[in-house]
């Protein structure tokens, strides 16, 4: 005779799977601390910046 299955109790258990599965990929697509991301817009104005100083007239 085989087991009975709580059908709530399986869906509930597959869900909590997915969640788990879907945080695990949001964590290495968005698990960037705050310090890294200060880091790369620094990073990013000071290029900016050295474009910008770079920069030469035109003529009219």
């Amino acid at each position: 005779m085989s087991n009975v299955v709580n059908l709530n109790k399986a869906r509930k258990a597959r869900d909590r799977d997915r969640a788990r599965e879907k945080a695990r990929e949001n964590r290495v697509r968005f698990g960037r601390t705050k310090a890294d991301k200060d880091l790369a817009n620094a990073e990013s104005q000071k290029s900016e910046q050295a474009l910008d100083g770079a920069k030469l007239d035109k003529p009219e």
